[in-house]
């Protein structure tokens, strides 16, 4: 009978539901755009400070946080198919880290993977020219074993990419008015701290009781406009969400993690895995109110997996509040792109094979001294990734925007026939997916392939691959334990000691709310009275 009580305790308590429970009452914050200087050659640098520092999220209570250029989370950054980047990334933090531009395609060396870590004191300035569309991306650290608690800590942000394709076309574009950042993340406190421990039976990692948007608990945002843009980022460790509203009104998608699709999509649901992004268009009546939520999933495994893994969870998460008399906003397209940029299965030179389990890839925990995969440049590859593991995972790539060909051996649905770089792979599931390596090539420095559910990551669920030209064979990976700090400018492991930094806090670090530069500037809407601070530490 004991064991029986516990048993239905730990089943009934397993279950969250944030509907109707509290009221929406906090001004969404808009993470500010990133103010970079331009070099004569036409290159964006931009700066990025890692830091520790403490957010006010509830009234009066101040915790401890992790974030870019402020106390939790960081700046947009935006630049444009074509340009040069740059980014001096420092590290203020008492512990190495590394910023990964999580779906952008740029060298090896460049790539922030946990190959290029940034030693405490340390610059790291990795630079590229961006080639590729116009997307939604993100920039996160990635340490090995250590990159669910620094992510979970607060340390992301969006990467915007633009184009001259989507810059002609006639979609919500003003950022912060009518095309909102949307990053959501799930949070358990423990105090004043954000908590991190695992539930029991928890086998995903990290599942919080409560969802924030942009640092912001229960939020509002006013709108003007009848159409209106979100650039949805599942930024959570674990977690993942069926986004719909709650009056199951549809909604347009147009961009899913590389890009535009080919002509929007209606749905009224979009399930995103822990990395995925998705872009909807939604349609406000004047004076309504509704309320972005995320739903049950029953395609997360068996009646355990659901109750305890997440997939009964339900949670309110952004609530639309439109105005009196709205803005009219032109048609959505009927084609946003001639074809999205994506390689084609059929000149494939080689199969690969990928088996999904916790304890590792194709049976085989990480290992960084170790060059799991290696492809040669400019060929195209299909790889058939399966989960047949009892609980959900999902598969990240870097540098390349792949697709999906078959999802057990049938057509994908809409939202998996764009650029993807993470797919959510439930038990069960078996993917074909197309690869193109442009390069560079570099025989010595890899890019991940890996779960992007954080905790199994950092147990193991990843591997390593070198892109190497024509006949070719793969180098040997640096050495990971020095963090680098000499050697060539280029070399994966290179910083410059903390005396060659500047002070570059006057970007306005990102703070979740309104009291930081740029959060009311794109809305044209102040935060209430008593709403967060952020405190940057010592």
């Amino acid at each position: 009978m004991a064991i029986g009580a516990l048993l239905y305790w730990l089943w009934t308590d397993a279950k969250v539901s944030t509907v109707g429970k509290a009221p929406f009452d906090n001004a969404l914050a808009i993470p500010p755009l990133a103010e970079p200087t331009v070099e004569k050659d036409g290159t964006r640098v931009f700066d990025l400070r890692m830091q520790a520092g403490e957010t006010e999220f509830r009234d009066g209570v101040r915790t401890p946080t992790w974030g870019f250029n402020g106390s939790y989370l960081g700046p947009t950054l935006r630049a444009k198919r074509g340009e040069k980047v740059r980014v001096r990334v420092s590290n203020t933090l008492d512990e190495p880290s590394t910023v990964h531009w999580h779906g952008m395609h740029l060298p090896a060396r460049m790539d922030g993977g946990p190959h290029q870590m940034v030693a405490p004191g340390a610059t790291w300035t990795p630079h590229w020219k961006v080639d590729q569309p116009a997307a939604t991306l993100w920039y996160h650290p990635h340490p090995h074993g250590r990159t669910e608690d620094h992510v979970r800590r607060g340390l992301a942000g969006l990467f915007l990419l633009d184009d001259d394709t989507s810059g002609r076309l006639p979609l919500p574009r003003r950022y912060g008015v009518d095309d909102l950042p949307v990053v959501v993340q799930d949070v358990r406190f423990d105090g004043s701290r954000l908590a991190g421990d695992r539930g029991l039976m928890q086998n995903v990692g990290f599942l919080g009781d409560r969802t924030m948007v942009n640092g912001t608990l229960r939020p509002y945002r006013k709108v003007q406009d009848e159409l209106m843009r979100l650039r949805l980022l599942n930024a959570s460790t674990a977690r993942t969400y069926a986004f719909g509203f709650a009056d199951e009104r549809d909604f347009a998608l147009i961009g899913t993690d590389g890009g535009l699709l080919q002509q929007p999509a209606r749905m009224d649901r979009i399930q995103l895995s822990p990395g995925e992004r998705a872009e909807i268009v939604v349609r406000m009546k004047p004076g309504e109110r509704v309320m972005l939520r995320s739903f049950p999933q029953r395609n997360y495994g068996d009646r355990g997996q659901r109750r305890f893994n997440g997939g009964d969870d339900t949670f309110d998460v952004l609530e639309l509040r439109a105005a009196e008399r709205l803005r009219p906003s032109p048609e959505l397209p009927g084609t946003l792109v001639a074809a999205p940029e994506l390689p084609d299965g059929e000149q494939a030179v080689k199969a690969r094979h990928f088996d999904l389990k916790r304890s590792g890839i194709n049976g085989r925990a990480m290992d960084m001294g170790r060059i799991d995969e290696t492809v040669t440049r400019g060929t195209t590859e299909v790889w058939t990734i399966r989960n047949t593991d009892g609980m959900p995972h999902n598969f990240h790539v870097h540098d390349v925007q792949f697709r999906v060909m078959e999802v057990n051996g049938k057509t994908p649905p809409p939202e998996l026939r764009g650029r993807k770089d993470t797919v959510f792979v439930p038990h069960g599931v078996t993917m074909k997916l197309a690869l193109r390596f442009t390069g560079p090539a570099d025989p010595d420095v890899p890019y991940m392939y890996h779960c992007h559910l954080l905790y199994h990551e950092d147990e193991g669920m990843m591997g390593q691959f070198v892109v190497v030209e024509k006949g070719r064979p793969a180098g040997s990976p640096p050495d990971h334990e020095g963090h680098g700090g000499h050697g060539d400018p280029d070399s994966p492991g290179r910083h410059s000691s903390h005396a060659d930094q500047d002070d570059h806090g006057s970007h306005g670090g990102h703070r979740s709310h309104s009291t930081h530069p740029g959060h009311g500037d794109h809305g044209k809407e102040p935060a209430p009275a008593g709403q967060a601070h952020g405190h940057e530490a010592g």
